[in-house]
């Protein structure tokens, strides 16, 4: 089994709101939208093709954040080995069209994010991101995360 690189998109809309998706793979508990990198494909296509086919959204603005590893989580409905390549963007809507893989979603500010049900890695990043982060000061982090 060799390591599966993902783009996630922590996506501000124009009030500033952050998207976050319930997800049935992170055992219904909100996370950011992504998915898998197709192999060939460049990190910002594929997270512009994963947060148009799961929100319908398009993206701009498009930043490197955060790397984060994770070997057998017991937050993910398998047993996988995943490289986590996240980035912050922007979109000009605020409409979402969810596809099959969330089942709702919801814009939280970032002071509101913490107290939501948080699924995989997003509860670490955003703890990370509100600790390490102001408005006119931007650091990408790593974190690894083993279980099992």
């Amino acid at each position: 089994m060799y390591p599966e690189p993902t783009v996630g998109a922590i996506i501000v809309n124009p009030s500033n709101k952050i998207l976050l998706c319930k997800s049935r793979k992170w055992n219904d508990k909100f996370v950011i939208p992504g998915g898998h990198i197709e192999r060939g494909e460049k990190m910002e296509d594929a997270l512009r093709r994963e947060v148009k086919e799961e929100t319908g959204l398009d993206i701009y603005d498009i930043e490197l954040i955060s790397l984060q590893e994770s070997i057998f989580s017991k937050t993910f409905q398998q047993e996988k080995h995943f490289i986590f390549i996240d980035f912050i963007c922007r979109t000009g809507s605020s409409d979402v069209i969810l596809n099959d893989e969330a089942d709702e979603y919801i814009w939280a500010g970032i002071d509101e994010i913490m107290d939501l049900d948080l699924g995989g890695y997003t509860r670490q990043f955003f703890t990370e991101y509100i600790r390490e982060n102001s408005p006119h000061q931007k650091h990408i982090f790593y974190q690894y995360v083993r279980e099992g």
